[in-house]
């Protein structure tokens, strides 16, 4: 087994959707309110109201995950049934516009909204984050780094493996995620940059902290930076060390609709750190890329997800999404018996044989307007699937 223990956390952003109108609702002063006294510190309000989070407990490994994100998924949908809503999991709304949301209170909120702008009150989006954990031992942010540097390489594939945003203010966008677009007018977000080791990211978080451009931190949590003037936090690469949880969090994904994808994704990430940190002991490692290399791959994968085709720098070719699925089980195939998550990590091949919430949501937006449905009534349809496969998958 590797030397870390890489445990799993699970996040998710849920959309809060009024039943009748389908529309975004803010609801989430209601919700927090009750689901606090069941959900505790795992329930989280967000930029905006028409948003909830979820956070999974530390889980061992991928069985615990699936019943942390079964149980999460659950408690939020009573307690939005209790508000008179409901919640889906998608990276963005087929129809809702962010001008009509209204902006959570709080200090950090309003801190977001005055420096940020409209880069800022335009996410409207939602999306998964994946916790893998390492430790925090000086040992532990060290190794982390030095596979961040190589699961930069396969981003771009997990996020094509994703994709749940190709509407955005009722238009099929042509993309398969919007999301990744719209987060990337925020600063400090992308395709991580290389470090050389922990204290040259080290060094970047505190001269960020003291320049200011990462804000002031809205607790009074240690951190592992010289200089506890910032807030890390406000790093929103696609994957970032999370030095207070001792964990490497993998963001480029948008949220899976279905729980079996969540899991297969989540299983996947830890799979690949894995086969890494085993490279590691050998003295192995997988080839690192500049970012422009990665960022042209991380561009295919939001227009085209599973359906496109990525480069694989390797032999200097594109290769369909499809294969190097495939080619990616083959490479994780000698850590999933250690790790206990074969069947998860086999639930790729359904992902990649039958599309993603993207692709389902287009096929369902395709197949109310060419048989005679209206543009509102086919972007009602798609709330609707979003709203059933959200709830899927809880007694599989």
């Amino acid at each position: 087994m590797p030397n870390a223990p890489l445990t799993i956390g699970i996040e998710e952003e849920y959309q809060i959707i009024d039943p009748e109108t389908r529309e975004l609702t803010s609801y989430v002063q209601q919700m927090m309110n009750h689901g606090h006294v069941v959900l505790g510190d795992q329930l989280k309000q967000e930029f905006m109201q028409s948003q909830i989070e979820v956070g999974s407990h530390i889980c061992r490994n991928i069985q615990e995950a699936r019943q942390e994100i079964i149980r999460l998924r659950r408690t939020v949908s009573e307690v939005a049934e209790q508000a008179g809503a409901v919640v889906t999991a998608a990276s963005t709304h087929p129809f809702s516009r962010w001008q009509d949301q209204r902006i959570s209170e709080g200090a950090r909120y309003d801190d977001l909204a005055s420096e940020m702008k409209d880069a800022a009150r335009r996410m409207l989006i939602f999306g998964m984050h994946v916790h893998l954990g390492f430790g925090k031992t000086p040992e532990a942010m060290e190794l982390m780094i030095d596979i961040l540097n190589q699961l930069r390489y396969f981003l771009p594939h997990v996020l094509a493996l994703t994709t749940s945003s190709p509407f955005w203010n009722g238009r099929d966008t042509g993309l398969k995620s919007y999301r990744s677009l719209v987060f990337e007018n925020m600063p400090r977000s992308g395709i991580p940059p290389h470090f050389n080791s922990y204290a040259e990211y080290d060094r970047y978080v505190t001269l960020m902290g003291k320049v200011g451009s990462l804000g002031r931190r809205s607790d009074t949590r240690k951190v592992t930076s010289e200089v506890a003037i910032g807030d890390p936090t406000k790093i929103w690469w696609d994957a970032r060390p999370h030095p207070d949880l001792g964990t490497l969090e993998v963001r480029i994904c948008d949220i899976c609709t279905r729980i079996n994808e969540a899991i297969a994704i989540a299983a996947l990430l830890q799979a690949i750190t894995a086969k890494l940190i085993k490279l590691r002991n050998q003295n192995q490692s997988w080839r690192t890329y500049r970012g422009i290399y990665i960022d042209e791959n991380k561009w295919r994968a939001v227009r085209y997800g599973v359906d496109g085709k990525l480069i694989d720098f390797g032999i200097e070719a594109e290769v369909p999404m499809r294969f190097l699925a495939n080619e990616l089980l083959e490479i994780v195939d000698d850590v999933v018996d250690d790790l206990g998550s074969r069947k998860e990590v086999s639930y790729i091949t359904h992902i990649v044989r039958n599309g993603t919430s993207a692709d389902r949501q287009l096929r369902t937006y395709y197949r109310c307007i060419n048989t005679g449905a209206s543009h509102e009534e086919a972007l009602f349809a798609v709330v609707d699937q979003l709203v059933e496969e959200t709830h899927e998958d809880w007694r599989d």
